[in-house]
């Protein structure tokens, strides 16, 4: 593979005027689009029960409303960012926002479980493309030394939907049932959707013009710098999840809780991305390769401790915020990175999106398979740390690659 360089330098250097060296508002209309599509991935949660009443299917069925998003999630990144190669980056993101909006809109009037199914595939083909190429936007709004801060800015809507997606469902779900949760991301989408077309300008491109079309996006792929941030991304996200997906058996079965304790412990793990979000990208923007290593190294070692003191209370409340902040530190930085080294390419964005729902589901494939042979409840913890270390690796040879090359 050739190297395509993942230089800062690949973009020409240019003036910016005052306003893009501080926060513009087209970065809060993306913000809010990323808390609404954060909102509809995480809300289901403390909805299932009562979704399976309603539609009288079992627990497993209605769980399934939750990994056909994800799956949907995978192949929306790839597939809607490659058709969508030659439309400016706003009349796109205006298109996914109101593929969201009609899919929660679907969601919010099912008559039955097929429809329901339907509206949550829908709603998730546009999240990884929301996400890829409103990276690239919320980059173009800010002069370069800022482009890390910019995506932090927009993934913040996404971590806030983490901390209040699932208590936000539920406390909906119990006062006018399940159907106002979906009425009211609903509203939350043509709110972005309005936001986006009012203070988003267009067309928004890179300061230097990314790949047309599909043939020359993929040509981005001959990168092995690109390769390289999308493995340290699966990898890195993988470390994360494989210990989160068992985190509520970790604090009950090891650390002693109960499970009432668990939402609110989720909670604090929730805060620990807000503020992991908001460091990686000012970190990013300083020195990105030494963040990104940093970043992972951090997360595990604060994997391996959880693991060693999750039988101690505190330490778990301390180390689950601690977690948050190092497992999300990473990701304005890896979403620049891949970027910059594919030039720009929108699809190289949606590659990444999926690269991490790969890592999810191989973090919890890896962490259920550690529970099921019975090395305890503890062990996703550690298998979280193994994939966090050869993140670290993988970071580790893409840093010295770059700065050997010419």
């Amino acid at each position: 593979m050739s190297e395509i360089g993942a230089r800062d330098t690949d973009f020409p250097a240019r003036e910016y005027p005052p306003e893009r060296r501080r926060t513009p508002a087209g970065l809060i209309a993306l913000a809010l689009g990323g808390f609404g599509i954060g909102l509809t991935e995480f809300l289901i949660a403390g909805l299932l029960p009562q979704v399976a009443r309603s539609f009288a299917v079992s627990e497993a069925a209605a769980g399934r409303l939750i990994s056909g998003y994800a799956l949907s999630v995978a192949i929306g990144a790839i597939a809607l960012t490659a058709a969508t190669t030659r439309l400016p980056h706003k009349v796109t993101l205006v298109g996914l926002l109101a593929l969201f909006v009609i899919g929660n809109l679907l969601s919010a009037v099912a008559p039955g479980y097929a429809v329901m199914m339907l509206g949550r595939i829908v709603a998730a083909l546009c999240h990884g493309s929301f996400f890829g190429i409103g990276s690239l936007v919320a980059r173009s709004l800010v002069a370069p030394e800022r482009k890390s801060r910019a995506v932090a800015v927009m993934f913040a809507g996404l971590t806030v939907a983490n901390v209040l997606g699932v208590p936000f469902g539920a406390w909906v779900g119990e006062r006018w049932g399940w159907r106002a949760a979906f009425w009211a991301v609903t509203a939350i989408g043509v709110l972005a959707l309005a936001g986006i077309v009012a203070l988003v300008p267009g067309p928004t491109r890179l300061p230097a013009s990314p790949p047309s079309g599909v043939r020359a996006q993929l040509r981005t792929f001959r990168s092995t710098q690109v390769w390289l941030t999308l493995t340290a991304t699966a990898l890195g996200y993988g470390g994360m999840f494989g210990a989160f997906t068992y985190i509520a058996y970790t604090f009950t079965e090891v650390g002693g809780f109960s499970a009432t304790d668990v939402p609110w412990l989720l909670m604090v793990y929730g805060m620990g991305l807000v503020v992991g979000n908001a460091i990686g990208g000012r970190a990013a923007d300083h020195d990105r390769d030494r963040a990104l290593v940093l970043s992972l190294l951090g997360l595990a070692l604060v994997l391996a401790a959880f693991g060693l003191l999750a039988h101690n209370a505190v330490a778990s409340v301390a180390l689950t915020f601690l977690m948050g902040v190092t497992g999300f530190a990473a990701v304005p930085g890896l979403i620049t990175r891949v970027t910059d080294a594919a030039h720009g390419a929108a699809l190289a964005a949606g590659a990444n999106v999926s690269a991490s729902n790969i890592g999810n589901a191989l973090g919890a494939w890896l962490g259920g398979t550690a529970l099921t042979t019975g090395l305890g409840y503890t062990a996703p913890l550690h298998v979280g740390a193994g994939l966090a270390l050869a993140a670290v690796a993988v970071m580790g040879v893409a840093a010295c690659r770059e700065r050997a090359a010419p």
